[in-house]
Parts: C-alpha cells; structure tokens; sequence
C-alpha cells in the first residue's frame, strides 16, 4: 500500500510532488551522451541558476543535499583549514561532523530552537584566522531560519568563504546570495523545488569557483560537475530519471514565478502558525526567526508523540514528522513548502485538532481551519 495515498502529505521533506514531475521519470531511456540529454542539461542549467538567482557557476549532483554539502567543502577546504561551524539544532551539527572529515573545525553552538547570535560570530572569527563559515540558513530540526545575510555581512568582514546549507531554503525563502556574499549555497532536490529526492544543486560566487581545487574529492569533484554542467555535459553516469523530474520542478517553478512560490511559501507559513495558535498550541522555536517553510510545533502535556503521529497516518492518511535528537518526543515538524497548499494545511490541522482531542487536549472546534482560511 502506498503511504498516505489521497491522504495529505506533510513531512518537512521530502515533500509531495505534481504528477507532471512523476510522469517526466517515466521516460524511455536516453544515450547520457547524446543531443537530446545534453539540451535537457542545458536547460536545467538556465533554470537552476534562476532557482538561485545567479548568473554564476552551478553544479547539479547525483546524490542528496549531503552530498552536494561534500561537494562544497571538499571542493574550496583543505584539512589544515581552520572552519567556524555554526550549530544550532540536528542538520548544523550534521554539517559540523562533515567538515570533520575533511577540515580543521570549531563548532561555535548556540541553544537549539534559537538563532545564531552575530556579536557571538564575530568574537569568534576576531579569536583567530577561519578560512572559512559553515551554516544552516533554515534549520529543519528545529523549524528557525538562521538571518543570513547579517552572518553573512560579519564573515565577509572577517574575509572568510560562508558556505551554506540552504536545503530547506532555496526556493522558499528570500535569496540573494550574490548581494549578501554567500560563497556557496547547496539545495536539496525534495525540498522547496517538489523533485524527487536524490539530487543535489551548488551555487558558487566568483571567488568560490575560482578557488576550487580537485584533489581532495573524485565523484562529488565540484568542479568536474561545475565545468561539465556548462558544457552540457556531466563527469560520471547521471540519476537521468531523476534529472528529468528535476528538470520538470524548475519549470514549474519558472511557471510560477520564483518571487511568487516564496510570497505563497510565506503566507503558507503565517496560515500554519495562526493554525498552531488557534490549537492553543506553541511554536518550538523563537518565534522572531520561526521558518517559512518548516513549523516545528510542541505536544502539549500527555500526549505521546508515537500514538499521535500513528493516529494521524492511520486515521486520517496525515503524514507529519516528529523530533529529532534531544527534541525526540518533544515536538511534531510540519513542511509547507513546494507545491503545498492551503487545502493541505487546512486538512492537515483539522486531522491535527480531532486526534488531539482524542487524547484530551480540547481547543475550539474548527477554529485553526478557519484561523488558515483567513490568509489563503
């Protein structure tokens, strides 16, 4: 049985897509060396720069956000550089282990479900000479966006690379990476875009793609990617299924308009957290810096995250996602990014009000669909 088949969809990634994007994988399979796949690159190279909001260097990857996050560090760090690693909740501390590998690294951490706090970047990058910053733009685990572009103003100032994990990010949020000096930003292919999941995008400023070397990485060589993807072309065997799925997501995109999808990204997320107020429900994150395209939401008391979650799916066909690390049991994650509509967030939160009384946590009937209604 497919899971949550007509049901509705709401997992923080990867996320529901159009039938357009299924249908595009069911292609008869094409010579990765031919004409026909090299116009495909082509395109999907225009339309993941505008996914961006770039002119420069981009890379399309086989392999998830990780890998793209590899890709990135293995590509512009040596393992004597010294690296700044904001942490603030799972996938920043993920991104801290990453540069493990392949860098020096100091985590600079901050309370999770709080935002990375400037005076606190900058004494850190005054302590010593970093190479380079990693951060997590949208924080998933904890549903916080990180502010961007005042990190990115204070390592530029400390002439540092920022690299960025913009997986939950691009393609929802407000991005103007060439503006704010962001060095290299990664995508996820499953997030905002509404692809499958299995490929990752780079984006890299002037100085990123100039400062690439390819003698730390062979298959996610960010170069090789980089300089083949211009040529229409890739370096080894592409996920060509997977590329075509890509491919149809960036149209759609383009369809809808960039500015447009993040605007509707953004009343999505304000829909949802009237919704979570209207439950008489809390946000687990500051509310100041509460994502647009991820609401990380707290159980009231006495109620099991395990027996919610399974009433939902098995109930009401409502997938959503619970917590991670620390924050296991703790709180449930709800996506609204991509292809999301307020139909969904309004199923979703009516699935969320009738299980939850259930287990005895009473709120005004109807009230958190007509709380979304309101700002569709």
């Amino acid at each position: 049985m497919v899971e949550n088949a007509g049901g509705t969809f709401l997992l923080p990634g990867p996320v529901k897509m159009d039938p357009r994007v299924l249908q595009a994988m069911a292609a008869p399979a094409m010579n990765h060396r031919g004409p026909e796949f090299k116009e495909i690159l082509s395109e999907i190279r225009e339309l993941t720069q505008y996914l961006f909001g770039t002119r420069g260097a981009v890379a399309v990857l086989s392999g998830s956000g990780t890998a793209g996050l590899e890709a990135a560090v293995s590509g512009l760090l040596r393992k004597q550089d010294r690296v700044l690693n904001l942490v603030n909740g799972k996938f920043s501390e993920r991104f801290h282990e990453l540069c493990q590998v392949f860098t020096t690294p100091t985590a600079l951490s901050f309370e999770w479900g709080t935002a990375v706090e400037l005076d606190q970047v900058a004494r850190a990058l005054e302590s010593g000479a970093f190479k380079a910053v990693t951060l997590c733009w949208n924080e998933t685990s904890t549903g916080l966006t990180n502010p961007i572009a005042e990190i990115a103003k204070v390592v530029k100032d400390h002439d540092a690379l920022l690299i960025v994990d913009g997986i939950t990010a691009v393609g929802g949020l407000e991005n103007r990476m060439d503006a704010w000096g962001v060095d290299a930003l990664v995508m996820g292919s499953q997030k905002c875009l509404a692809a499958p999941p299995g490929l990752s995008a780079v984006a890299l400023s002037k100085t990123a793609y100039e400062s690439l070397h390819s003698d730390t990485s062979f298959y996610t060589n960010l170069k090789a990617h980089s300089d083949a993807l211009a040529k229409q072309d890739t370096p080894y065997t592409p996920a060509v299924p997977l590329f075509l799925a890509f491919r149809e997501a960036l149209r759609l995109l383009k369809e809808e308009g960039l500015e447009n999808r993040i605007a509707r990204t953004r009343r999505l997320a304000e829909a949802a957290r009237a919704g979570v107020d209207a439950l008489g429900l809390r946000l687990y994150p500051d509310r100041r810096f509460a994502s647009n395209t991820v609401t990380a939401i707290r159980y009231p008391a006495g109620v099991d995250d395990n027996a919610f979650r399974k009433e939902l799916r098995e109930r009401h066909g409502t997938v959503v996602a619970g917590g991670q690390g620390p924050l296991k049991g703790q709180i449930f994650r709800i996506g609204h990014m991509g292809i999301c509509s307020f139909k969904d967030l309004e199923a979703g939160f009516q699935a969320f009000e009738t299980t939850l009384a259930g287990m005895g946590h009473t709120a005004v009937r109807g009230a958190a669909a007509a709380a979304i209604a309101k700002r569709t």
